[in-house]
């Protein structure tokens, strides 16, 4: 883990902020905080709890499968990622982007501004565009606080390992309980219609940074050519609605979009050239 972080955080010195991956020394006693008796309606969730919270997630995901080890690549992405999110209404978050080393075809948000892209994924995208597309895709995720929500929804209804017990408890299990509420995420899914909005809202986001906004599309239309045989997209279609019906929402709020943005910057040869450092990485 600690060559992991120490990878990551190098990538993110440009940002400025002198912030990194720093996943010890937080009090994550105060997470806790964050969620009452499953009995009872849930509170508001404040920024700073949002990241802390992010911030563990994040850990177990990097536990999983850590960090692609490529510096450059890191940065482009990053550089890619918080100039998308700088449009956005939420542009202070400190985001943070990573693609991580596995071949599956996916890509994940966190509370708080974490977003990381498979590198399955990157290397099957055709341009920056597309990149762009997926990002927003994920930083709308963020934006709405899906996984805030669906969290905060299980515990409510008990399904967080019994969060009610467990916070009357003083001690590193209440933790647990929302990091394992939110890690069931990745492998359930969000609710349809968070996917959907994410979709429509990050199509605009993309656009509003300048690229052309069909990128999202793309990625879709790539996904649905790919089918359901490939192992490295079940994850992906397990957790998301079939590309089939995504492209058609798409379609159906943004036709006249995809028609008035074709002369948007695509950038297929700035994407290539950080492909092609992964591919000749092996």
């Amino acid at each position: 883990m600690g060559l992991r972080l120490t990878i990551f955080g190098a990538a993110l010195l440009w940002v400025g902020s002198g912030a990194a991956f720093d996943f010890g020394g937080i009090d994550l006693g105060k997470v806790g905080e964050m969620i009452g008796k499953a009995q009872e309606a849930v509170t508001e969730v404040d920024e700073p709890r949002e990241i802390e919270l992010g911030t563990e997630v994040s850990a177990r995901l990097l536990g999983a499968a850590p960090l692609v080890e490529n510096v450059s690549v890191q940065r482009y992405v990053n550089q890619v990622g918080l100039w998308v999110a700088r449009h956005s209404e939420r542009p202070s978050l400190p985001w943070r982007f990573g693609v991580i080393d596995t071949d599956s075809i996916n890509a994940f948000a966190a509370p708080g501004g974490y977003v990381f892209i498979t590198r399955g994924l990157f290397m099957s995208l055709r341009d920056e565009a597309e990149l762009a597309g997926v990002l927003g895709h994920e930083i709308v995720h963020v934006l709405r606080r899906h996984h805030l929500d669906a969290i905060q929804e299980q515990a409510r209804l008990g399904l967080a390992a019994d969060v009610a017990g467990i916070m009357a408890r003083r001690d590193g299990r209440r933790i647990d309980a929302l990091v394992n509420a939110g890690m069931e995420l990745y492998t359930k899914g969000l609710d349809r219609e968070d996917e959907l909005e994410a979709d429509r809202d990050g199509v605009v986001l993309a656009q509003r940074a300048g690229y052309a906004p069909d990128g999202l599309r793309g990625v879709l239309v790539t996904l649905e050519a790919m089918g359901g045989a490939s192992d490295a997209l079940a994850l992906l279609f397990k957790t998301h609605p079939a590309p089939a019906d995504r492209l058609a929402a798409l379609d159906e709020r943004h036709a006249s979009r995809w028609r008035h943005g074709q002369d948007l910057p695509r950038l297929p040869r700035r994407l290539a050239q950080f492909q092609q450092a992964l591919y000749e990485r092996g």
